[in-house]
């Protein structure tokens, strides 16, 4: 296998958790990239999907950036709440 060095900007808090989930894989970010590259070699296109968020999505985003929301003290509590 031919390797080529890459440089890529990233957003810093986003690799900071990025590369905790990679360690906790027991992978290094390059197998990362290169799993994910050959993922949309195989899928001809991004492996997962992308969608735009609806205005109702957006509204409950806004909501919980600007400190409102309802909120849970645990999983228990949010599943009372919901009913499930």
């Amino acid at each position: 296998m031919i390797t080529e060095p890459t440089n890529i900007r990233l957003e810093t808090k986003a690799k900071a958790k990025a590369w905790q989930i990679f360690e906790a894989l027991g992978m290094k970010p390059a197998q990362a990239f290169n799993l994910f590259i050959r993922q949309v070699n195989l899928q001809g296109g991004i492996p997962f999907e992308i969608k735009i968020p609806n205005a109702e999505t957006i509204a409950a985003m806004e909501e919980l950036a600007n400190g409102g929301g309802e909120r849970s003290k645990n999983t228990k509590e949010m599943f009372e709440k919901l009913g499930i």
